[in-house]
This record gives C-alpha cells, sequence and structure tokens, in this order.
C-alpha cells in the first residue's frame, strides 16, 4: 500500500448565498486549496468531486463545477453523487494503483434552493419509504425515539451534545450556528420534530470545501506537517430501516474495524452528526472513549453543508494534525437516512 496524507484543505459556507452560483462559491475554495498544496494545478494528477444534481435540479449540472477547476487542458476527472468524502476515497484508491500521485477533491452543496429536508426523501426506498414522503428529519426522529426508548439516553444526553456543539462551534470561523448555551436552556426550547428541537438538527447551509492529497514523495514535499491516512474504509446498511437496528450502526462499526479506528488513542474525532443522537450512535459504534474530543468544530450541527460536510470533517482533522494541535484523529461521513452509509478515515501526523 502507498503511503497517502492530505496536505491541504478550504471551506466556505453560508445560511443562505443569494448572490454566487455555485461555480462561484467552488472557485474560492479550489484555489485556495491549490494554492496551499504548493502543487500548480497543472501537477495535479486527478480530480474529483462530490455533489447532488437534485439540490440544482438538473441533470449533470456537477459538471459546471469543472469550470470552477479548470478542464483544460484535458484531465483526469471523475465524480461521485455522493458526499465529497466518498470522491476522497475514489481519490485514495486511485493513488494506490499508481496511476496518479496526487488528487484534488471538492464537494458543495447549495440546500438554500430547495426545501432539503424533503428532498432527501429521494434517497430512501423508492418502492416502500419513498411514497409515504418522510422528511429525513422525520426518519431522524423516529431513529431518536428508538433510541430513548430503550432506556440509556435521555433527551438531556441530546441536549448536552447540542449545547456542547453550539459552544464549541463559537470558535469556528465557518460555522453558521453557535451560541453559549447550556442544557436546561435548549431542554426549556420547544419540541419541533418530537422527540428533536431545533438545537438537535444540523442548519441548512450553503457550502464547498476542497482537499489535496498526495502519495508520500509529494506530500513530504510540499507539506510541512502532512495529516497521514493510515486507514479508511466505507460501508452501508440496508436501505430499508424496518430491518436493521436503528439505534446501531453496524457499517459504522465494520468501517472502524476495517480501517483500524477501533484500536482507539484519537486525540479528537469529528463525526458527520446531522442530529444529536446521531453522535452517540456513532461514538459507540467507533468505541470512542473520554479522552477523545469530539467534534471541536462543532460539527455538522454548527454548519451542514450538504455534499461537502463530510468531507470537511476530514479537513478539520488534517487542519488540527497540520497545526500540531493533535496527533491523531478520526473523521467520518455518512450518507442515506439514518446513517445508512457510512465512511470512517484514521489519520495521523508524522
Amino acid at each position: 500500500m502507498r503511503d497517502v496524507a492530505v496536505i491541504s484543505f478550504a471551506q466556505r459556507t453560508a445560511v443562505k448565498d443569494r448572490e454566487r452560483n455555485e461555480v462561484e462559491f467552488i472557485i474560492p475554495v479550489v484555489q485556495e486549496a491549490v494554492a496551499a498544496s504548493g502543487l500548480a494545478r497543472h501537477d495535479i494528477d486527478f480530480t474529483i468531486s462530490g455533489s447532488c444534481d437534485y439540490l440544482s435540479g438538473g441533470p449533470f449540472t456537477f459538471v459546471q463545477g469543472l469550470d470552477a477547476a479548470g478542464a483544460w487542458p484535458p484531465i483526469k476527472e471523475s465524480h461521485v453523487e455522493m458526499d465529497a468524502a466518498w470522491a476522497l476515497y475514489e481519490a485514495w484508491v486511485a493513488i494506490q494503483t499508481g496511476e496518479v500521485d496526487s488528487a484534488l477533491i471538492y464537494g458543495f452543496g447549495k440546500s438554500s434552493l430547495t426545501d432539503v429536508h424533503q428532498l432527501i426523501t429521494l434517497q430512501t426506498d423508492p418502492y416502500t419509504v419513498a411514497p409515504l414522503w418522510p422528511s429525513m428529519v422525520d426518519l431522524a426522529a423516529l431513529q431518536a425515539s428508538a433510541l430513548l426508548a430503550e432506556g440509556d439516553v435521555t433527551e438531556a444526553d441530546l441536549a448536552a451534545v447540542a449545547a456542547r456543539s453550539r459552544r464549541d462551534a463559537r470558535d469556528n470561523p465557518y460555522a453558521v450556528v453557535s451560541e453559549d448555551v447550556d442544557v436546561a436552556a435548549l431542554l426549556a426550547r420547544p419540541v419541533t420534530h418530537a422527540p428533536l428541537r431545533d438545537a438537535d438538527i444540523a442548519p441548512v447551509t450553503d457550502g464547498s470545501a476542497a482537499i489535496v492529497i498526495a502519495a508520500a514523495d509529494v506530500a513530504r514535499a510540499q507539506c510541512e506537517r502532512p495529516a497521514w491516512i493510515r486507514g479508511i474504509d466505507h460501508r452501508i446498511d440496508a436501505p430499508h430501516i424496518g430491518v436493521r437496528d436503528l439505534t446501531a450502526s453496524a457499517s459504522t462499526q465494520r468501517a472502524g474495524e476495517e480501517a483500524g479506528a477501533l484500536q482507539g488513542g484519537f486525540d479528537a474525532a469529528e463525526l458527520h452528526a446531522q442530529f444529536s443522537h446521531d453522535e452517540v450512535i456513532l461514538a459507540r459504534a467507533l468505541g470512542l472513549d473520554a479522552g477523545t474530543r469530539i467534534n471541536p468544530s462543532g460539527g455538522a450541527l454548527g454548519a451542514n453543508p450538504m455534499m461537502a460536510s463530510g468531507l470537511i470533517r476530514i479537513g478539520e482533522i488534517f487542519r488540527r494534525i497540520n497545526a500540531g494541535e493533535i496527533g491523531r484523529g478520526l473523521a467520518h461521513a455518512t450518507q442515506g437516512p439514518c446513517l445508512q452509509q457510512n465512511l470512517v478515515c484514521v489519520m495521523e501526523g508524522e
């Protein structure tokens, strides 16, 4: 296996970007990530993106994103209709083959163009679930109810996750929701999607992110402190939510096993928890202990640009390793209803 590392990262987020289209808000992150990588744009061997055409309402609209990345002279390019964390996985595989030595990955989503909670219903089973048209929040509330019914987790536990995330988000310039709040104050707020409150639900966010990864020789030459990808894997649970245990995440646990995450010893973990109870389930599945700081950026509860939020979790761990704040971190991304598909990435400094 070839050693591969993240060598640069950039992101942009907004509650609602009224002035720019997707191409216009991809350009800054691509330019920033490429410049920070130390590589010239034409020296990056592979370009891949992650997005969702449903967000913009047209077929193959992801192709427009290439205007931001630059597709002339002709480049090696690919795309995944997933969060861009899965695009990073494809780029990692491409480097493992020896076909390329470096890759630019970017993800973007303008969620404010539509009711994204209803739109994501299209990811559910088209025969048994989608005709009922439950929103992603409705399904998450069902999952939260199942978790609370077990008796080991309370609404106060969920509020503690939400409160900590909002407090930590105050130090993140890219968070769109942040405040100094305690558990009691959140519990006093109204329940909007029983048993969830608004603070338990990730905010609708427009945004984009870009990352450059490279094989060992390139990474060491271009980055003073790269974040080495020591393990990465993704797994999927059944799409039918009635045939799996919603209080656990078997796919996350399996991906964690394959990526070497269950050995523990992480200084920080960025979990793509779009709902407060997601964090509880994911932390259990990955065996995270009290010594691991979870979502120090505020996580997806601070900002959640669809199709880029999972990639941002990887970028946030890179940023802390690159700055020397941590030595070992875990990043997680998810896609689909009730934590259906999950990717786990273990990263370390030298």
